[in-house]
């Protein structure tokens, strides 16, 4: 499944891409920003910085078995700091269509055109 995020910056298209990543999963609108998750990762570039994100991110899902629906990203240079807010699954609430296993390097790439920053891959489910 492919996910992209736009943003004036290149992390508020980095907090879309996380946006994107949850709506593979469910409606993000019935996620409530409950609970705080921080995140941190880094890489050597744009593109594997993007890819340690959202594998950040699926980790975090996983093992806290937490849906996220808001972030605040910063970046600098080759580090990524971050704050993720959700809440826990609730089957009867969200209705999980899939499970994202990861980030691939499928399609990756971070670029600034004329309307902004774009960040774009595929995750498996």
């Amino acid at each position: 499944m492919g996910i992209r995020g736009f943003g004036g910056t290149k992390a508020e298209a980095f907090e879309q891409a996380a946006l994107a990543l949850t709506a593979v999963v469910t409606d993000t609108t019935g996620v409530e920003a409950r609970e705080a998750v921080t995140v941190a990762c880094e890489a050597p570039d744009d593109e594997l910085l993007l890819a340690e994100w959202l594998n950040s991110l699926i980790y975090e899902m996983a093992t806290r078995k937490m849906l996220f629906s808001r972030f605040a990203v910063q970046i600098d240079g080759t580090r990524l700091g971050a704050q993720a807010w959700g809440e826990r699954v609730d089957v009867e609430r969200h209705h999980p269509a899939v499970e994202v296993k990861g980030a691939t390097y499928t399609a990756l790439r971070v670029t600034r055109d004329e309307g902004g920053w774009v960040a774009q891959t595929v995750v498996d489910v």
